[in-house]
């Protein structure tokens, strides 16, 4: 059923994490004229959950999808681009945690290519979209969860070269 992923599973220790069966978001990576890899960057609108930091496009996940399609959707929803124009590469879990009640909740990261600088264009959950060489990423303010799995992520990225 869509939209039955959004609500809140509270930790054992009390933390709110958004999205009721887990959460995605797309690292989306290009090359830049250079053709050194970029990736796509969502600066979080200061109303939202941790917002005013960068991170990935992203939410909760629906009932009924993978990480996947989930962070293709999303992705879709918060920056305007299309499914066609992404090659997913990979899946990481960069997050788990146990939630109150037995649950469990999972952020999972997908990795995808595109062959070039894709246009976006931002919905209200985003202050700004940016590419930014792989380089500078770690240069900005991150989302605690992107900022604790980007060293991770990186070392994964050095070993997929882009796709084109």
């Amino acid at each position: 059923m869509q939209g039955d992923g959004d609500g809140w599973v509270i930790s054992e220790r009390g933390a709110h994490y958004w999205g009721r069966y887990g959460a995605a978001g797309l690292l989306l990576r290009a090359p830049l004229p250079d053709g050194s890899p970029a990736v796509l960057l969502q600066h979080r609108a200061v109303w939202s959950h941790q917002g005013g930091t960068w991170g990935l496009p992203g939410g909760a996940r629906d009932s009924h999808e993978t990480p996947e399609q989930t962070a293709v959707r999303e992705a879709q929803e918060e920056a305007g681009l299309a499914a066609e124009r992404l090659t997913v590469r990979a899946t990481v879990v960069t997050a788990e945690v146990a939630g109150m009640g037995g649950t469990q909740w999972s952020y999972t990261t997908v990795v995808a290519d595109a062959g070039e600088l894709l246009q976006t264009v931002p919905n209200r959950e985003s202050a700004e979209l940016r590419w930014v060489g792989e380089d500078e990423v770690a240069e900005l303010p991150l989302h605690p969860g992107f900022a604790a799995s980007w060293h991770r992520l990186r070392t994964l990225l050095a070993t997929l070269p882009l796709a084109r």
